[in-house]
């Protein structure tokens, strides 16, 4: 993934989208900054990770942008987004989602909303990196409501 990104930041330098390029060497920096905390090169998961912490941080300002009326700042940030999110593995739809939270309930045996906390430790293993954990979250509190 890394080999990926680097090559994608030659041709976005190459095509002079500033866009494109800005974002794949703000992610490098966060790749090479987690790398120098853990101490140890990261494998294609902990780079998923990283990028979907990278989007989550941008959602999170997005909301800032657009309560400001920052239209530029919104259309960057979603441009950001767009980036960020190609070098994610396939998410996952609502509907597939949605089967794995009942098929986990049905694991852990779940049956109040008391019981979120055990069915999200369930559920969060197998939705890494595929699924919001935020999203995910509200369809377990919705389905155990």
């Amino acid at each position: 993934m890394k080999a990926r990104l680097q090559q994608d930041m030659k041709e976005a330098l190459k095509n002079h989208d500033k866009i494109r390029l800005q974002t794949i060497r703000m992610v490098l920096a966060s790749i090479k900054n987690a790398e120098i905390e853990k101490m140890h090169p990261l494998s294609n998961e902990e780079m998923a990770a990283v990028i979907q912490r990278e989007i989550k941080m941008r959602k999170e300002a997005l909301e800032q942008f657009a309560r400001g009326g920052r239209e530029d700042l919104v259309r960057q940030t979603e441009a950001e987004i767009k980036v960020l999110e190609e070098y994610l593995p396939q998410q996952l739809s609502d509907s597939e989602l949605k089967d794995i939270i009942q098929q986990t309930i049905s694991e852990v045996g779940a049956q109040s909303s008391k019981e979120i906390g055990k069915v999200m430790a369930a559920l969060m293993p197998k939705i890494r990196g595929r699924a919001d954990g935020k999203k995910a979250n509200e369809m377990v509190r919705q389905l155990l409501a």
